[in-house]
């Protein structure tokens, strides 16, 4: 019995398994397809960097809002919170500030009695 070495096939294999949904040349041409998974490869690679990034300004801006609507800038805000000792953080924050406005509304007010 010949054994035959497959290793070469498989990565091919899965190369192509990865590039499913290409169009064009880059779905029949083996070496456009190895070019193109490699670069999707780095760009989903960098752009969960920026998904982190682009959801904390989406937050800040989410508290911002919302703050501004019962008299208190953002920055005082997040000051307020340190200086009372509040350690909550801005995805917890911003879920308040959408889904459940009367607790976010008492934090607020928490804040607003130590600067006063």
């Amino acid at each position: 019995m010949v054994h035959v070495k497959q290793g070469l096939h498989k990565r091919y294999k899965n190369i192509r398994k990865k590039a499913k949904g290409y169009r064009g040349v880059s779905k029949g041409n083996l070496r456009m397809i190895i070019q193109r998974t490699e670069k999707a490869l780095q760009y989903s690679y960098s752009h969960l960097r920026l998904k982190k990034r682009d959801f904390r300004n989406l937050w800040i801006q989410r508290i911002n809002a919302a703050s501004r609507e019962h008299g208190v800038s953002y920055s005082k805000l997040i000051h307020g919170f340190n200086v009372l000792g509040i350690k909550i953080n801005r995805k917890v924050l911003a879920e308040l500030a959408v889904n459940e406005p009367a607790s976010f509304k008492s934090l607020v007010d928490e804040v607003k009695k130590t600067s006063v």
